[in-house]
Protein backbone atom coordinates (compact mmCIF):
# COMPACT_ATOMS: atom_id res chain seq x y z
CA UNK A 1 0.00 0.00 0.00
CA UNK A 2 1.44 3.58 -1.01
CA UNK A 3 0.84 5.78 2.39
CA UNK A 4 0.35 9.03 1.77
CA UNK A 5 3.89 10.99 2.76
CA UNK A 6 1.31 13.40 5.19
CA UNK A 7 1.18 10.09 7.11
CA UNK A 8 4.57 9.00 7.05
CA UNK A 9 5.46 12.59 8.70
CA UNK A 10 2.41 12.52 11.50
CA UNK A 11 3.98 8.99 12.22
CA UNK A 12 7.34 11.13 12.60
CA UNK A 13 6.11 13.97 14.28
CA UNK A 14 4.29 12.24 16.98
CA UNK A 15 7.65 10.20 17.92
CA UNK A 16 10.41 12.16 17.67
CA UNK A 17 12.05 13.21 21.36
CA UNK A 18 13.88 15.55 22.49
CA UNK A 19 16.32 12.98 22.55
CA UNK A 20 16.66 11.67 18.91
CA UNK A 21 17.44 15.17 17.99
CA UNK A 22 21.92 15.55 17.19
CA UNK A 23 23.02 18.39 18.83
CA UNK A 24 23.66 19.90 15.01
CA UNK A 25 20.08 20.20 14.99
CA UNK A 26 19.39 21.60 18.39
CA UNK A 27 21.91 24.54 17.93
CA UNK A 28 20.41 25.09 14.48
CA UNK A 29 16.77 25.90 16.23
CA UNK A 30 18.30 28.13 18.74
CA UNK A 31 19.81 29.96 16.44
CA UNK A 32 16.28 30.63 14.67
CA UNK A 33 14.52 31.12 17.35
CA UNK A 34 16.81 34.14 18.58
CA UNK A 35 17.29 35.33 14.70
CA UNK A 36 12.98 35.22 14.45
CA UNK A 37 12.12 36.96 17.82
CA UNK A 38 15.50 39.74 16.56
CA UNK A 39 14.10 40.38 13.09
CA UNK A 40 10.09 40.62 14.51
CA UNK A 41 10.63 42.88 17.52
CA UNK A 42 12.27 45.33 14.94
CA UNK A 43 9.59 44.68 11.80
CA UNK A 44 7.20 46.00 14.45
CA UNK A 45 7.60 49.45 12.86
CA UNK A 46 7.86 48.48 9.61
CA UNK A 47 4.62 49.35 7.04
CA UNK A 48 1.74 47.58 7.86
CA UNK A 49 2.58 46.17 10.74
CA UNK A 50 1.44 48.07 13.20
CA UNK A 51 -2.16 48.26 11.13
CA UNK A 52 -2.11 44.40 11.48
CA UNK A 53 -1.41 44.89 15.39
CA UNK A 54 -4.33 47.51 16.12
CA UNK A 55 -6.56 45.12 14.03
CA UNK A 56 -5.77 42.24 16.02
CA UNK A 57 -5.79 44.15 19.31
CA UNK A 58 -9.21 45.82 18.54
CA UNK A 59 -10.74 43.26 17.40
CA UNK A 60 -9.67 39.57 18.59
CA UNK A 61 -10.47 39.76 22.89
CA UNK A 62 -8.50 36.81 24.52
CA UNK A 63 -5.66 36.26 27.19
CA UNK A 64 -3.94 33.09 25.20
CA UNK A 65 -1.06 34.44 23.63
CA UNK A 66 1.06 37.66 23.52
CA UNK A 67 1.43 39.84 20.62
CA UNK A 68 5.32 40.39 20.44
CA UNK A 69 6.64 44.11 21.79
CA UNK A 70 3.07 45.04 22.80
CA UNK A 71 2.79 43.34 25.92
CA UNK A 72 -1.05 42.78 24.85
CA UNK A 73 -2.84 39.37 24.58
CA UNK A 74 -5.34 37.85 21.75
CA UNK A 75 -6.16 34.43 21.01
CA UNK A 76 -3.46 32.11 20.31
CA UNK A 77 -4.34 31.99 16.37
CA UNK A 78 -4.72 35.82 16.03
CA UNK A 79 -1.22 36.27 17.78
CA UNK A 80 0.04 33.82 15.59
CA UNK A 81 -1.28 36.07 12.76
CA UNK A 82 0.67 39.03 14.18
CA UNK A 83 3.81 37.82 15.03
CA UNK A 84 4.40 36.07 11.87
CA UNK A 85 3.68 39.26 10.37
CA UNK A 86 5.92 41.00 12.15
CA UNK A 87 8.22 38.68 11.31
CA UNK A 88 8.48 38.94 7.72
CA UNK A 89 8.07 42.16 7.47
CA UNK A 90 11.75 43.72 7.25
CA UNK A 91 12.60 40.43 5.06
CA UNK A 92 15.16 40.01 7.43
CA UNK A 93 14.34 36.42 8.45
CA UNK A 94 16.15 33.26 7.09
CA UNK A 95 15.94 31.80 4.12
CA UNK A 96 16.76 27.96 2.58
CA UNK A 97 18.53 28.48 -0.71
CA UNK A 98 17.80 24.75 -2.10
CA UNK A 99 14.54 24.82 -0.47
CA UNK A 100 13.71 28.72 -1.39
CA UNK A 101 11.89 29.55 0.98
CA UNK A 102 11.58 31.29 4.86
CA UNK A 103 11.00 28.91 7.21
CA UNK A 104 10.51 30.48 11.18
CA UNK A 105 8.47 33.16 9.89
CA UNK A 106 5.63 30.64 10.39
CA UNK A 107 6.85 28.13 12.79
CA UNK A 108 8.21 30.42 15.57
CA UNK A 109 5.13 32.47 16.05
CA UNK A 110 2.87 29.30 16.11
CA UNK A 111 4.81 27.10 18.07
CA UNK A 112 4.99 30.33 20.79
CA UNK A 113 1.42 30.67 20.81
CA UNK A 114 0.70 27.52 21.13
CA UNK A 115 3.09 27.07 23.76
CA UNK A 116 1.72 30.06 25.59
CA UNK A 117 -1.60 29.20 25.47
CA UNK A 118 -1.49 25.53 26.84
CA UNK A 119 1.52 27.09 29.79
CA UNK A 120 4.21 24.34 30.98
CA UNK A 121 5.76 23.96 27.67
CA UNK A 122 9.28 22.82 28.82
CA UNK A 123 12.24 24.47 26.41
CA UNK A 124 13.14 20.71 25.41
CA UNK A 125 9.61 20.27 24.27
CA UNK A 126 10.04 23.75 22.41
CA UNK A 127 12.87 22.59 20.82
CA UNK A 128 11.94 19.28 19.59
CA UNK A 129 8.46 20.46 18.04
CA UNK A 130 10.53 23.61 16.38
CA UNK A 131 12.79 21.30 15.31
CA UNK A 132 10.17 19.14 13.27
CA UNK A 133 8.24 22.37 12.14
CA UNK A 134 11.54 23.53 10.45
CA UNK A 135 12.94 20.31 9.00
CA UNK A 136 9.34 19.57 7.15
CA UNK A 137 9.31 23.21 5.88
CA UNK A 138 12.66 22.74 4.46
CA UNK A 139 11.84 19.36 3.08
CA UNK A 140 8.52 20.18 1.34
CA UNK A 141 10.70 22.82 -0.67
CA UNK A 142 13.38 20.50 -1.43
CA UNK A 143 11.03 17.85 -2.97
CA UNK A 144 9.50 20.92 -4.89
CA UNK A 145 10.55 20.31 -8.76
CA UNK A 146 9.82 23.58 -9.36
CA UNK A 147 10.87 27.41 -8.70
CA UNK A 148 8.22 29.20 -6.78
CA UNK A 149 8.01 32.44 -9.11
CA UNK A 150 7.60 29.86 -12.28
CA UNK A 151 4.57 28.54 -10.73
CA UNK A 152 2.79 31.19 -8.42
CA UNK A 153 3.10 30.02 -4.96
CA UNK A 154 4.93 31.09 -2.20
CA UNK A 155 6.82 28.32 -0.97
CA UNK A 156 7.44 30.49 2.91
CA UNK A 157 3.42 30.09 3.00
CA UNK A 158 2.37 27.30 1.11
CA UNK A 159 4.97 24.82 2.53
CA UNK A 160 5.57 26.65 6.21
CA UNK A 161 1.72 26.26 6.32
CA UNK A 162 2.36 22.49 7.44
CA UNK A 163 6.13 22.75 9.25
CA UNK A 164 3.72 25.35 11.48
CA UNK A 165 1.32 22.34 11.98
CA UNK A 166 3.55 20.00 12.82
CA UNK A 167 5.34 21.67 15.73
CA UNK A 168 1.81 23.41 16.91
CA UNK A 169 1.03 19.19 16.75
CA UNK A 170 3.58 18.11 18.66
CA UNK A 171 3.38 20.87 21.52
CA UNK A 172 -0.14 20.16 22.45
CA UNK A 173 0.64 16.46 22.09
CA UNK A 174 -1.90 15.26 19.19
CA UNK A 175 -0.66 11.71 18.51
CA UNK A 176 -0.37 10.27 15.08
CA UNK A 177 -3.43 10.05 13.50
CA UNK A 178 -4.80 13.60 15.20
CA UNK A 179 -1.47 14.75 13.63
CA UNK A 180 -2.37 13.76 10.13
CA UNK A 181 -5.85 15.37 10.25
CA UNK A 182 -4.33 18.50 11.18
CA UNK A 183 -2.24 18.66 8.32
CA UNK A 184 -5.83 17.68 6.48
CA UNK A 185 -7.39 20.70 8.00
CA UNK A 186 -4.17 23.05 7.38
CA UNK A 187 -4.14 21.69 3.29
CA UNK A 188 -7.74 23.26 3.34
CA UNK A 189 -6.46 26.30 4.49
CA UNK A 190 -3.32 26.11 2.17
CA UNK A 191 -2.22 29.48 0.09
CA UNK A 192 0.27 32.00 -0.21
CA UNK A 193 1.38 33.48 -4.01
CA UNK A 194 3.78 35.69 -5.59
CA UNK A 195 1.41 38.12 -7.15
CA UNK A 196 2.35 40.11 -3.88
CA UNK A 197 5.99 40.89 -4.79
CA UNK A 198 5.81 42.75 -8.27
CA UNK A 199 3.01 45.02 -7.33
CA UNK A 200 5.35 45.32 -3.82
CA UNK A 201 1.88 45.11 -1.89
CA UNK A 202 1.64 44.79 2.40
CA UNK A 203 0.57 41.25 1.65
CA UNK A 204 3.96 40.19 0.86
CA UNK A 205 4.87 40.34 5.17
CA UNK A 206 1.35 38.87 5.72
CA UNK A 207 1.35 35.59 4.28
CA UNK A 208 3.80 33.92 6.96
CA UNK A 209 1.01 35.19 9.22
CA UNK A 210 -1.44 33.79 7.76
CA UNK A 211 0.02 30.37 7.81
CA UNK A 212 1.00 30.43 11.36
CA UNK A 213 -2.89 31.66 12.37
CA UNK A 214 -3.90 28.57 10.11
CA UNK A 215 -1.75 26.15 11.66
CA UNK A 216 -2.86 27.06 14.85
CA UNK A 217 -6.48 26.43 13.95
CA UNK A 218 -5.83 23.66 12.31
CA UNK A 219 -4.25 21.98 15.51
CA UNK A 220 -7.22 23.75 17.61
CA UNK A 221 -9.67 22.43 15.80
CA UNK A 222 -8.35 18.67 15.75
CA UNK A 223 -8.16 18.69 19.14
CA UNK A 224 -11.62 19.39 19.21
CA UNK A 225 -12.78 16.54 16.74
CA UNK A 226 -12.56 18.27 13.32
CA UNK A 227 -10.92 15.71 10.80
CA UNK A 228 -9.17 16.71 7.56
CA UNK A 229 -8.02 14.90 4.49
CA UNK A 230 -5.74 11.93 5.28
CA UNK A 231 -4.42 11.56 1.48
CA UNK A 232 -3.14 15.87 1.47
CA UNK A 233 0.21 15.06 -0.61
CA UNK A 234 -0.38 12.07 -3.17
CA UNK A 235 -3.71 11.81 -3.02
CA UNK A 236 -5.89 12.33 -6.39
CA UNK A 237 -6.28 16.24 -5.32
CA UNK A 238 -3.61 16.29 -3.06
CA UNK A 239 -0.71 19.12 -3.17
CA UNK A 240 1.47 17.60 -5.51
CA UNK A 241 -1.23 17.55 -8.20
CA UNK A 242 -3.12 20.54 -7.30
CA UNK A 243 -0.62 22.93 -6.23
CA UNK A 244 2.37 21.67 -8.20
CA UNK A 245 1.40 19.85 -11.11
CA UNK A 246 2.65 16.84 -9.97
CA UNK A 247 6.61 18.31 -10.24
CA UNK A 248 6.81 16.23 -6.57
CA UNK A 249 9.55 14.28 -5.34
CA UNK A 250 8.25 12.30 -2.39
CA UNK A 251 11.89 10.36 -2.45
CA UNK A 252 13.56 13.47 -1.22
CA UNK A 253 10.84 14.72 0.65
CA UNK A 254 10.89 11.47 3.13
CA UNK A 255 14.62 11.11 2.18
CA UNK A 256 17.29 10.98 5.67
CA UNK A 257 13.74 11.63 7.69
CA UNK A 258 14.78 11.68 11.27
CA UNK A 259 18.42 11.59 10.89
CA UNK A 260 19.27 14.69 8.66
CA UNK A 261 17.81 17.52 10.02
CA UNK A 262 17.74 20.22 6.77
CA UNK A 263 17.17 23.48 8.96
CA UNK A 264 20.57 23.18 9.83
CA UNK A 265 21.28 24.71 6.20
CA UNK A 266 18.95 27.88 7.01
CA UNK A 267 20.75 30.90 5.80
CA UNK A 268 20.79 33.97 7.81
CA UNK A 269 20.61 37.50 6.62
CA UNK A 270 23.12 40.16 7.07
CA UNK A 271 21.12 42.70 5.23
CA UNK A 272 16.87 43.25 5.24
CA UNK A 273 16.62 41.86 1.86
CA UNK A 274 15.83 39.50 -0.59
CA UNK A 275 18.72 36.91 -0.76
CA UNK A 276 19.05 37.57 -4.33
CA UNK A 277 20.97 41.12 -3.42
CA UNK A 278 23.32 39.81 -0.87
CA UNK A 279 25.69 38.73 -3.49
CA UNK A 280 24.90 41.83 -5.35
CA UNK A 281 25.57 44.01 -2.11
CA UNK A 282 28.57 42.48 -0.71
CA UNK A 283 30.58 42.89 -3.72
CA UNK A 284 29.41 46.94 -3.80
CA UNK A 285 30.34 46.82 0.28
CA UNK A 286 33.94 45.27 -1.26
CA UNK A 287 34.71 47.62 -3.40
CA UNK A 288 33.28 51.08 -2.01
CA UNK A 289 35.21 49.96 0.93
CA UNK A 290 38.44 48.93 -0.66
CA UNK A 291 38.93 51.89 -2.86
CA UNK A 292 37.03 54.44 -0.87
CA UNK A 293 34.63 55.09 -3.40
CA UNK A 294 32.29 57.52 -3.26
CA UNK A 295 28.84 57.79 -5.18
CA UNK A 296 29.36 61.34 -7.09
CA UNK A 297 32.62 59.16 -8.77
CA UNK A 298 30.80 56.38 -10.59
CA UNK A 299 30.08 56.65 -13.99
CA UNK A 300 28.34 53.40 -14.27
CA UNK A 301 27.92 49.80 -12.93
CA UNK A 302 27.46 46.78 -14.39
CA UNK A 303 26.54 43.23 -12.25
CA UNK A 304 26.29 39.88 -13.79
CA UNK A 305 23.43 37.34 -12.49
CA UNK A 306 22.29 34.19 -13.17
CA UNK A 307 18.92 34.51 -15.14
CA UNK A 308 17.11 34.05 -11.88
CA UNK A 309 18.41 36.97 -10.13
CA UNK A 310 18.21 39.28 -13.01
CA UNK A 311 14.29 38.03 -13.89
CA UNK A 312 13.08 38.18 -10.23
CA UNK A 313 14.90 41.47 -9.19
CA UNK A 314 15.66 43.45 -12.01
CA UNK A 315 12.90 43.69 -14.21
CA UNK A 316 10.58 45.38 -14.67
CA UNK A 317 13.67 47.94 -15.13
CA UNK A 318 11.59 51.43 -14.41
CA UNK A 319 10.27 49.79 -11.20
CA UNK A 320 13.39 48.32 -9.87
CA UNK A 321 15.70 52.01 -10.54
CA UNK A 322 13.01 53.77 -8.72
CA UNK A 323 10.88 51.57 -6.44
CA UNK A 324 7.74 52.54 -5.32
CA UNK A 325 7.10 50.74 -2.01
CA UNK A 326 9.60 49.45 0.24
CA UNK A 327 8.52 45.71 -0.98
CA UNK A 328 10.04 47.23 -4.37
CA UNK A 329 13.17 48.02 -3.05
CA UNK A 330 13.69 45.17 -0.84
CA UNK A 331 13.65 43.25 -4.35
CA UNK A 332 15.62 45.22 -6.37
CA UNK A 333 19.16 44.91 -7.12
CA UNK A 334 20.16 48.19 -8.61
CA UNK A 335 18.71 49.87 -5.64
CA UNK A 336 20.33 47.71 -2.81
CA UNK A 337 23.48 47.90 -5.14
CA UNK A 338 23.01 51.94 -4.82
CA UNK A 339 22.24 51.99 -1.20
CA UNK A 340 25.31 50.04 -0.38
CA UNK A 341 27.37 52.14 -2.07
CA UNK A 342 25.83 55.60 -0.56
CA UNK A 343 25.68 54.15 2.80
CA UNK A 344 28.45 51.60 3.18
CA UNK A 345 25.82 49.32 4.52
CA UNK A 346 22.49 47.66 4.44
CA UNK A 347 20.24 47.92 7.48
CA UNK A 348 17.01 48.26 8.58
CA UNK A 349 16.79 52.56 8.13
CA UNK A 350 17.67 52.09 4.27
CA UNK A 351 14.70 50.23 3.15
CA UNK A 352 12.12 52.70 5.32
CA UNK A 353 9.79 54.43 3.62
CA UNK A 354 11.69 57.78 3.79
CA UNK A 355 15.09 55.83 2.64
CA UNK A 356 13.56 55.01 -1.10
CA UNK A 357 13.28 58.27 -2.37
CA UNK A 358 16.56 59.24 -1.40
CA UNK A 359 17.73 61.24 -4.07
CA UNK A 360 21.45 60.63 -4.23
CA UNK A 361 20.45 56.70 -3.68
CA UNK A 362 18.19 56.93 -7.04
CA UNK A 363 20.51 59.19 -8.79
CA UNK A 364 23.39 56.49 -8.70
CA UNK A 365 20.57 53.23 -8.95
CA UNK A 366 19.86 54.40 -12.26
CA UNK A 367 23.43 54.32 -13.13
CA UNK A 368 23.52 50.05 -12.79
CA UNK A 369 23.63 48.33 -15.63
CA UNK A 370 22.38 44.36 -14.68
CA UNK A 371 22.79 41.65 -17.46
CA UNK A 372 22.53 37.98 -17.31
CA UNK A 373 26.27 36.65 -17.18
CA UNK A 374 26.14 33.34 -19.66
CA UNK A 375 29.18 31.65 -17.37
CA UNK A 376 27.25 31.83 -14.12
CA UNK A 377 24.10 31.22 -15.45
CA UNK A 378 26.07 27.59 -16.92
CA UNK A 379 27.73 27.31 -13.27
CA UNK A 380 24.93 28.62 -10.51
CA UNK A 381 21.68 28.03 -12.82
CA UNK A 382 19.40 27.98 -10.00
CA UNK A 383 18.98 29.53 -6.69
CA UNK A 384 20.89 32.79 -4.89
CA UNK A 385 22.39 35.07 -7.77
CA UNK A 386 26.67 34.82 -7.74
CA UNK A 387 27.24 38.78 -9.03
CA UNK A 388 30.56 40.18 -10.92
CA UNK A 389 30.53 43.74 -10.99
CA UNK A 390 32.64 46.32 -12.62
CA UNK A 391 32.75 49.69 -11.41
CA UNK A 392 33.59 52.81 -13.90
CA UNK A 393 34.43 55.89 -12.39
CA UNK A 394 34.33 59.18 -13.63
CA UNK A 395 38.21 59.84 -13.91
CA UNK A 396 38.39 56.36 -15.57
CA UNK A 397 39.61 53.98 -13.40
CA UNK A 398 38.16 50.67 -13.06
CA UNK A 399 37.20 48.19 -10.38
CA UNK A 400 35.99 44.66 -10.62
CA UNK A 401 34.61 41.87 -8.14
CA UNK A 402 32.81 39.30 -7.25
CA UNK A 403 30.81 37.75 -5.00
CA UNK A 404 29.67 33.34 -5.72
CA UNK A 405 29.07 32.55 -1.92
CA UNK A 406 26.00 34.85 -0.16
CA UNK A 407 27.51 34.95 3.22
CA UNK A 408 25.17 33.51 6.41
CA UNK A 409 24.65 30.44 4.06
CA UNK A 410 25.87 26.71 4.29
CA UNK A 411 28.89 27.65 2.96
CA UNK A 412 29.84 31.08 5.04
CA UNK A 413 27.05 30.16 7.78
CA UNK A 414 26.37 32.62 10.93
CA UNK A 415 26.35 29.93 14.00
CA UNK A 416 24.47 31.82 17.64
CA UNK A 417 27.59 33.61 18.52
CA UNK A 418 27.93 35.73 15.34
CA UNK A 419 23.87 36.21 15.19
CA UNK A 420 23.90 37.76 18.68
CA UNK A 421 25.20 41.41 17.18
CA UNK A 422 22.16 41.35 14.83
CA UNK A 423 19.63 40.44 17.68
CA UNK A 424 20.70 43.37 19.58
CA UNK A 425 21.02 45.88 16.83
CA UNK A 426 17.37 44.76 15.53
CA UNK A 427 16.38 45.25 19.34
CA UNK A 428 18.31 48.26 19.67
CA UNK A 429 16.10 49.47 16.49
CA UNK A 430 12.59 48.43 17.88
CA UNK A 431 13.76 50.21 21.55
CA UNK A 432 12.68 46.98 22.79
CA UNK A 433 14.14 46.92 25.33
CA UNK A 434 17.62 47.92 27.75
CA UNK A 435 20.58 46.11 27.27
CA UNK A 436 20.90 44.48 30.46
CA UNK A 437 16.94 42.46 29.28
CA UNK A 438 18.46 41.83 26.19
CA UNK A 439 21.39 39.88 27.78
CA UNK A 440 18.85 38.26 30.01
CA UNK A 441 17.01 37.10 26.93
CA UNK A 442 20.11 36.03 25.15
CA UNK A 443 20.90 34.09 27.89
CA UNK A 444 17.58 32.13 28.12
CA UNK A 445 17.72 31.34 24.22
CA UNK A 446 21.68 29.90 24.98
CA UNK A 447 20.33 27.54 27.62
CA UNK A 448 17.06 26.99 26.57
CA UNK A 449 16.59 23.31 27.10
CA UNK A 450 17.08 24.39 31.15
CA UNK A 451 13.47 26.44 30.94
CA UNK A 452 11.38 24.78 32.71
CA UNK A 453 8.27 26.96 31.20
CA UNK A 454 8.54 28.89 27.44
CA UNK A 455 5.63 31.09 29.32
CA UNK A 456 9.40 32.84 31.15
CA UNK A 457 10.31 33.06 27.44
CA UNK A 458 7.67 35.08 26.90
CA UNK A 459 7.72 37.41 29.21
CA UNK A 460 11.49 38.21 29.03
CA UNK A 461 10.39 39.68 25.08
CA UNK A 462 6.69 40.83 25.36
Amino acid sequence: MNIDSSQILAQQIASIQYSDLPKSAIDATRCNLLDTIGVALAGATAPGCKEVVGFVLDSYSGDQATVWGTGRKTTAAEAALANGTLAHALDFDDTHDAAILHAGVSIVPATLAVAEYIGGVSGKELITALSLGLDITCRMGIAAQVPPVSIGWVYTTLFGLFGATAAAAKIVGLNAEQTGNALGVAYAQAAGNCQCIPDGSLTKRMQPGFAARAAVLSVLLVQRGITGSVNSFEGQHGLARVYLHDQWNKELLLDGLGKKWHHEDLAYKPYPTCRHTHNPIDVALQLTRHHDIEPGQVESISVGLNEEGYTNLCTPIDVKLRPKTVVHAQFSIPFCIATAICRRDVFIDDMSEQAIHSPDVLNLASKVKPYVDVELQRIHGRGVTPAKMTIQLRNGATYKGSSMVARGGVESPMNFAALVPKFRRCLNHARASDSQRVDTLVEMLLNLENLSDVRKLMLAFA
